[in-house]
């Protein structure tokens, strides 16, 4: 099960299969040896850096191990390619709902994005407005706890799940509760076509009133961005329409009509559409220089402009929205704490959740990778964390310092 030495970390455990993925994290628990847990690795450096003895990767656990068409469900081992999966659906005409994001462009990483990292990760890209996260559409999970113990939560059908709130639970754990060896999800038709309505030259504060206008309008926006000036010449509001293409042209025009106030329109056919969500999806706009630190902040729409204007006021950031205002992302200078006083002065007293998800090892060691939990909500966490994994071994500290 052993691979070389790896990223400073002594060599990796990569079982085959759930039995020898068992035995591994038995044998760790026993001996108290704490474990990187990774998939494919391409979301490695985002968190605190590893304070582990030894890597245990799943990306040898592969192959698709349930997929039912007519049940709209499909299940994989952890270790399976995202691609693999997603061209499994698209023979058939269907799709993971919550268009997951790939992070491979902003952290320069190679490898392959593993269902499993998909699931610890809780990704979800430009469709989550619509359709919900990536915990929205996990129906299932197969997994080893930090005791060395194989558990099963939630099925393998829509007609026979149970226990989903522990599916989801586990879903954006970043692999510090329990090693996934299967997962199973509920997928989606893919649509016939789309397009993309484009606005042009507003500034954030009426972007975002337009994309919630868009949203709350009965034409089923399933994607809404805005690439301020920071990142494109022009300004850029974007609603994307998916569908059957006569039902796509109809609430185009329609939709076209009640943005009109917002100034005028152009819009996008579906191979200019696709290319444009996959780069918000992705990110790629902020991707260089790479020296920058990357930010990505949940907060409401409504408060979104206000704290970007302040950052903006404070350091030299550029930055992008995404669900319709709700998902912010920002690129400021790698110095000092890469602008962690700042990002979260400026989105204080708003419910905002605030990540690092690119910086230096040294600054995310000593900086709050993940948004810092109230005292109540951190004794909780710790309390979870100590049921799934008694002796700390799984990613001990990458979401927060003594977790």
């Amino acid at each position: 099960m052993d691979a070389g030495e790896r990223g400073g970390v002594s060599a990796a455990l990569l079982p085959r299969d759930e039995a020898e993925l068992v035995a591994a994290v038995a044998a760790a628990a026993a001996a108290g040896t704490p474990l990187a847990l990774e998939g494919g690795g391409t979301k490695a450096g985002i968190g605190r850096p590893a304070q582990a003895e030894r890597s245990l990767s799943t990306r040898e656990l592969t192959g698709i191990t349930l997929y039912e068409p007519s049940e709209m469900v499909i299940g994989a081992r952890s270790g399976t390619p995202v691609a693999l999966v997603e061209a499994t659906l698209a023979e058939r005409g269907q799709m993971l709902p919550f268009e997951p994001m790939d992070y491979r462009p902003l952290l320069g990483s190679e490898a392959e994005p593993t269902m499993g990292g998909v699931v610890g990760a809780n990704l979800s890209g430009p469709r989550r407005v619509v359709a919900g996260a990536c915990r929205d559409s996990l129906i299932g999970v197969r997994m080893v706890n930090g005791r060395g113990e194989a558990v099963t939560s939630g099925g393998r059908v829509m007609k026979n799940v149970t226990g989903l709130d522990l599916v989801k639970g586990v879903c954006g754990s970043w692999g510090t509760l329990a090693a996934f060896s299967e997962v199973t999800f509920k997928v989606l038709p893919t649509p016939e076509t789309s397009a993309t309505l484009v606005l042009h030259g507003l500034d954030d504060a009426r972007a975002i009133k337009a994309l919630s206008a868009g949203l709350g309008s009965p034409f089923e926006v399933s994607a809404a961005a805005h690439l301020p000036g920071t990142v494109e010449r022009v300004p850029k509001t974007l609603l994307r329409l998916e569908g059957f293409a006569d039902s796509v042209a109809y609430r185009a025009g329609r939709l076209r009509a009640l943005l009109a106030p917002y100034g005028s329109s152009a819009l996008l056919e579906a191979a200019q559409s696709a290319v444009l969500w996959r780069s918000i999806r992705d990110v790629t706009f902020l991707a260089e220089p790479r020296g920058e630190a990357i930010w990505r902040v949940s907060v409401a729409p409504s408060r979104a402009a206000a704290g970007v204007a302040a950052i903006l006021d404070a350091a030299p950031a550029r930055h992008l929205y995404d669900w319709g205002g709700g998902l912010v992302w920002l690129a400021l200078p790698a110095a000092g704490d890469a602008g962690a006083a700042v990002v979260r002065a400026a989105f204080a007293g708003t419910g905002a959740h605030a990540t690092l998800v690119r910086a230096p090892a040294e600054i995310r060691a000593v900086v709050d990778v993940f948004e810092p939990p109230a005292a109540p909500v951190r004794r909780l966490t710790a309390g979870i964390k100590a049921s799934f994994d008694p002796r700390g071994i799984f990613n001990p500290g990458r979401m927060y310092a003594g977790i």
